[in-house]
């Protein structure tokens, strides 16, 4: 029987990361490629602020194609809709089946992006969905994951947050009031090795700021 085709819905994260590699474990997806949005005029990542040359490098040690969708900055939701809208269509003529999310338990979320692919043939599908995000995190690091924080809220966490490795230390020292995950937008993050990656990617910090509300440590490919 044929698999499915399948994206990953990327932004250069530890859950969609896990997400992928849940799914790939699974046996159930033919995945051929990772599906991100960017922002247009920065070159980044929206959101997570990662270079658009380290996901090229992300999707390159995949061995995946990378499908990118750039955004204006700012962008307004009939923007964001009308572009996705046509980068879905994309996917379809593509014969994409099946849209892998790394979301862990925000059900507006889920509900948001199972309401975009309604009626589209396209159908999303949630590996890690669920579970508890402790146990999650303490299983991302011990996978063998490398994973950098590269974005924090400064309202939920400090900003010394950003720049550090995602590992058992920072787990630790986490706040109480943090989902372990930063599921709640405390966090976020980039992945440059995993067991699913042919080659480590080689990278160094760069500038830390504070811009827009967040705190920012550049990843930056060597």
């Amino acid at each position: 029987m044929t698999k499915p085709k399948a994206v990953v819905a990327w932004s250069s994260g530890k859950d969609c990361a896990f997400a992928h590699y849940t799914a790939h474990q699974s046996g159930d997806y033919d995945i051929i490629a990772l599906f991100t949005t960017t922002n247009e005029e920065f070159d980044r990542v929206a959101m997570h602020g990662t270079r658009n040359s380290l996901l090229q490098k992300q999707a390159d040690a995949l061995g995946l194609n990378l499908i990118s969708v750039p955004l204006p900055f700012p962008c307004s939701n009939e923007q964001y809709e009308d572009r996705m809208k046509r980068a879905t269509d994309t996917l379809i003529d593509l014969g994409i089946d099946v849209m892998i999310f790394g979301d862990l338990f925000l059900q507006d979320i889920r509900t948001y992006r199972e309401n975009q692919l309604n009626g589209s043939g396209i159908r999303p599908v949630f590996p890690i969905w669920g579970r508890d995000t402790g146990q999650l995190a303490r299983e991302m690091i011990k996978t063998g994951f490398d994973i950098r924080v590269v974005t924090c809220d400064p309202s939920k966490l400090d900003p010394s947050f950003a720049g550090r490795q995602f590992d058992a230390a920072f787990l630790a020292d986490l706040p109480d009031d943090i989902d372990p995950c930063g599921e709640n937008g405390e966090f976020h993050s980039a992945v440059v090795n995993g067991p699913l990656f042919n080659r480590p990617i080689p990278v160094a910090w760069g500038e830390h700021v504070i811009r827009d509300g967040f705190a920012y440590a550049d990843l930056i490919p060597t």
